[in-house]
């Protein structure tokens, strides 16, 4: 396992050779590398000062260097060299991101990189930014020098006197504030137990059989930004976690997978293994469910609340809305009419009635979870279907909920589906988490955007203020965890509120995959995560994770990261998985996205033969 520390005076001549060696590897001619020497050597008395760490390997031997250099907020990377025998080890991103580690620790916001071309594609894969070059970009340099690298695994720095600089900028940033309070600043055990928070719901509308939520358990992978072990229900393929952790820099993830193949109890599964148990429980580190149940309760002495996630019930939270809203205070916000039907037929009488003065209506069970029991009627679809009954004999049966439909803005581009995510501590404090851009399709759940710039102006100041007020009425109702406030916008620019979540959300692990490489990347992260891309054909689980590792190289090579979320999917008979992917650019986030629909649509195509080629 390679180790980074301060590099000594008395190594001064063996690390100038390394980085001599380093340099000659790609090609330089001798007058070029004669002339760079000056300039490369590396004196004991600047050893300190200009603040060189070497990346030592398992035996001792020094297999790269790095340095930073100058003060905060302004600070320049100015080596970076790797052992040529080491380069495509990682040892160059391991180095890399102890320079923005120590930057961070040093106060720095800002740290310059000027390269040559041979080392673009290794920053613009590490996250750092292309910044205009010239004389004015030069000035705030100082001391930073050219890279010269041949993969984005060993980047070697030196001065390129042909002037053929590329500039770099990243933004070191410290892990957010929320992130650390959500576990306390360090590891966390994950457990996946989506089917056991579903399945405490009685509604009608949630799958009986969980096959659905345990490929969405996968998602434990992300429950905070550094996981010490997964706790899944299903088996997941091991290439998965390790593509995973080295796309988000974590190392020593323990994996205890398919523990329940069938049925929603992992708990009480983790609980039937009592070895396993105590490990998990014994570590010192907090347990971080998908959301709370009883028997999570029982896994962690946590004292089980009755009633702790009544607002769950849309109903129960609608009512919640109606009260924070008669004490004033949010004029952004408006609330549609909704009326629990006490039969199926008051629910036709109701939805009749709309239909007939031309309106649309959403009619929502009791609980769903991403969409499901909830289903938008128009007075065109009552009609075709020969009546309200007609259409409600299609729709899950129990309790439902006929709530007035929030028409959208004109602009078909325009936002639409807002959320706000924030947490509860142990205390009772409230965490603000932020807001987020859902990708909602025919009233189901796809996807999320969050990031900096991702919610409009008008729309974010209102969201987070009502997202705040719910908060606060949470914990005085003696929820702690995680929730989030879902909201739809109107032809006025208004936010209607739709629903709480009291559980993580697809939108909560963008927040925390955002707040991972924000600290490892740097600041402005625009993190996307798409529940369901679909594969073009089932695919082994060798090329799968082939697939995938080609899908991570091509987002690097747009400056953006690809992390496959959701692998199981891919093993269905209709395949598909769940994606994220990051950049600091909208621009690179949506290419990356495309990029990764296009491949993943393509591999069907090998399987294809020629017309041709039939007999």
């Amino acid at each position: 396992m390679v180790k980074v520390r301060a590099a000594r005076a008395a190594e001064a001549e063996a690390l100038t050779g390394l980085v001599m060696r380093s340099k000659a590897h790609w090609g330089y001619d001798a007058a070029f590398l004669a002339a760079c020497a000056p300039e490369l050597r590396i004196r004991p008395d600047e050893v300190t000062a200009r603040r060189i760490v070497v990346a030592e390997g398992p035996q001792g031997t020094v297999l790269g260097l790095a340095s930073l250099e100058g003060a905060g907020p302004l600070a320049t990377l100015g080596l970076l060299f790797v052992e040529p025998s080491a380069i495509g080890q990682g040892v160059g991103r391991i180095l890399y991101r102890d320079v923005l580690r120590r930057a961070v620790q040093q106060g720095v916001r800002r740290l310059v990189i000027d390269s040559d071309p041979h080392a673009a594609g290794f920053y613009r894969a590490m996250g750092a930014v292309a910044a205009p070059t010239g004389p004015a970009a030069a000035a705030t340099a100082g001391a930073a020098e050219a890279a010269d690298t041949a993969d984005t695994d060993g980047a070697v720095r030196s001065a390129d006197r042909s002037g053929r600089l590329v500039r770099f900028e990243a933004a070191p940033a410290p892990l957010a504030d929320w992130a650390r309070a959500w576990t306390g600043g360090g590891r966390a055990v994950h457990v996946g137990n989506v089917a056991e928070f579903n399945a405490q719901f009685g509604d009608s509308s949630l799958d009986r059989e969980q096959a659905a939520a345990h490929h969405y358990s996968c998602l434990a992978a992300f429950y905070s930004p550094c996981p010490s072990a997964l706790v899944l229900p299903r088996a997941v393929p091991a290439g998965w976690t390790d593509l995973v952790c080295r796309q988000l820099g974590w190392t020593g993830v323990e994996v205890y997978d398919g523990l329940v193949e069938r049925g929603p109890g992992l708990a009480d599964a983790v609980r039937a293994r009592p070895a396993l148990a105590a490990r998990l429980t014994g570590a010192g580190e907090p347990l971080v469910p998908w959301g709370l149940t009883r028997p999570f309760g029982l896994l962690t002495g946590r004292p089980w609340r009755s009633g702790e996630l009544r607002y769950e019930s849309k109903a129960a939270a609608h009512g919640l809305f109606e009260r924070i809203l008669a004490e004033g205070g949010h004029p952004g916000i408006v609330l549609p009419a909704q009326v629990r039907a006490a039969t199926r037929w008051s629910a036709a009488r109701l939805l009749a009635a709309r239909a007939r003065a031309g309106k649309s209506t959403v009619v929502k069970s009791e609980h769903g979870v991403g969409g499901s029991g909830t289903t938008v009627v128009t007075a065109g679809q009552v009609r075709a279907a020969g009546g309200a009954r007609a259409v409600l004999r299609r729709l899950p049966r129990g309790p439902l909920l006929v709530e007035e439909f929030v028409e959208g803005p004109p602009d078909p581009g325009a936002a639409r589906d807002l959320t706000y995510d924030g947490f509860v501590d142990a205390d009772g404090g409230l965490h603000e988490v932020g807001a987020a851009l859902m990708d909602v399709t025919a009233g189901a759940y796809r996807g999320a955007t969050v990031g900096p710039g991702v919610v409009p102006d008008w729309a974010e100041k209102p969201v987070l203020a009502f997202g705040a007020a719910v908060g606060r009425e949470l914990a005085a109702s003696g929820y702690r965890g995680w929730f989030d406030v879902d909201f739809v916008a109107d032809a006025a620019g208004r936010l209607a509120p739709t629903e709480t979540n009291l559980r993580l959300t697809g939108p909560a692990i963008a927040f925390m995959v955002a707040a991972r490489l924000d600290a490892l990347r740097g600041a402005g992260h625009l993190v996307r995560i798409a529940d369901r891309v679909e594969l073009g054909a089932r695919l082994p689980e060798a090329q799968l994770e082939e697939l995938c590792a080609d899908l991570a190289r091509a987002c690097a090579d747009l400056g953006a990261v690809f992390v496959p979320a959701i692998p199981t999917g891919a093993f269905d008979p209709a395949p598909w998985m769940g994606v994220l992917v990051a950049a600091h650019s909208p621009e690179a986030l949506d290419a990356a996205e495309s990029l990764v629909r296009a491949g993943a649509a393509a591999v069907g195509a090998m399987f294809d033969a020629p017309a041709s080629a039939a007999p």
